[in-house]
């Protein structure tokens, strides 16, 4: 993918997809590195299954018979001299403590590292397609942090759904101000 913020986008749809009602997405960066991680509390994934996750040719779609996803994010991941991470837990083996956790680090000054992007749109798009789920944004930098969390916003804004468009475009403004410091 162009843009890392676009793995975001992917493995959170996963998630969204696996049932979740809460996933996070955790980015730690500094001058050096960038680590993004992202969990939910989705159904999970079965020890065979997520044993072979990592294969472009291991996915749930019936539509087609490849999953870039979670390869991509690897490989992208690795090929800075970063570390990949996952590990699930499936509802059947935990039903209260069960969901999945995705993370890589990527090494900022390597030759192949392929930027965050517009990280931004990417959680504002997540919000919008399913408002329902509580979304935990968080992006820790040295020196300040950027961070959402939908159950605040849902505690003030009462019944007035997240996805309508003001509260979007609100949401996309809130974080721009963040990452600028205002």
């Amino acid at each position: 993918m162009k843009e890392l913020s676009l793995n975001i986008l992917d493995i959170a749809k996963n998630s969204v997809k696996a049932g979740a009602t809460e996933i996070s997405i955790l980015l730690r960066e500094d001058d050096e590195t960038l680590s993004i991680e992202i969990r939910d509390n989705g159904c999970g994934m079965k020890p065979d299954f997520l044993a072979s996750v990592t294969d472009p040719f291991t996915t749930t779609r019936t539509t087609r018979k490849v999953g870039m996803g979670i390869p991509l994010f690897k490989m992208e991941s690795e090929m800075t001299g970063g570390v990949f991470h996952i590990e699930s837990t499936h509802e059947e083996d935990d039903p209260v403590h069960h969901g999945t956790v995705i993370g890589a680090s990527f090494m900022k000054k390597h030759l192949d590292f392929i930027p965050l992007g517009d990280v931004i749109s990417s959680v504002t798009v997540l919000i919008q397609g399913d408002d329902q789920i509580r979304w935990i944004f968080r992006h820790t930098f040295p020196d300040k942090e950027v961070a959402l969390d939908t159950e605040e916003l849902k505690a003030v804004l009462g019944d007035v759904p997240l996805s309508t468009p003001e509260v979007i475009s609100w949401i996309g403004d809130y974080l721009r101000e963040q990452y600028a410091g205002e």
